[in-house]
């Protein structure tokens, strides 16, 4: 079995996460992509505005009924800050014959070597890069080993963040196309990002 891991803050979950998904499903031949939502990311901790629970609802919503995508809250039912590692030997454990691959933007590779135990994490997983047109210059700053070690999977350049959704949020602009209808209205709902 082909498993493909994209964990993130998901704060909130948009259209360019699932774009991205998308096209890592079909490039790498997947068998199964599981959306993970951090509890508490600790290289974000003091950026994350809805809590995990309301997180991991919006990543079911948006999951929706796409066959090609699940979610699992391996890292919110942990509680406490959410490392990579641990997730991925969580996935190791119940899938132990899982082909596994580690879907990360490119922008995260910069940072990479400070994550906790990043030696364990290619030996668990393959690191699925999703390199948009526009970061080709991060792929320059990879050190060997990881660019030896990692898949790049070519996706759209989605001008969208989740940034720019809390703030539109916030002065009362419409978030309508930025995520799905369902994610806007538990946004509206639960009165996130205000």
């Amino acid at each position: 079995m082909r498993l493909g891991i994209f964990g993130g803050t998901f704060d909130p979950p948009h259209v360019g996460h699932t774009l991205a998904a998308s096209d890592a499903f079909e490039h790498l031949a997947l068998d199964h992509l599981v959306l993970v939502p951090t509890a508490t990311q600790p290289l974000k901790a003091s950026r994350v505005t809805a809590s995990a629970a309301d997180r991991l609802a919006m990543v079911r919503l948006t999951a929706g009924n796409d066959p090609r995508l699940e979610t699992d809250s391996v890292e919110v039912d942990r509680e406490g800050l959410s490392y990579t590692v641990d997730t991925l030997a969580e996935f190791a454990r119940r899938f132990p014959s899982a082909e596994m691959f580690l879907l990360v933007g490119a922008d995260v590779l910069s940072t990479f070597r400070q994550w906790r135990h990043p030696q364990t994490i290619l030996e668990l997983a393959t690191l699925a890069v999703l390199r948009r047109a526009d970061s080709e210059g991060a792929v320059v700053e990879m050190d060997a080993e990881l660019a030896r070690r990692a898949a790049f999977i070519p996706t759209r350049r989605i001008d969208v963040s989740s940034t720019e959704i809390r703030d539109r949020v916030r002065t009362g602009r419409s978030i309508h196309g930025f995520v799905t209808d369902t994610v806007a209205e538990y946004i509206g709902a639960h009165r996130l990002y205000r």
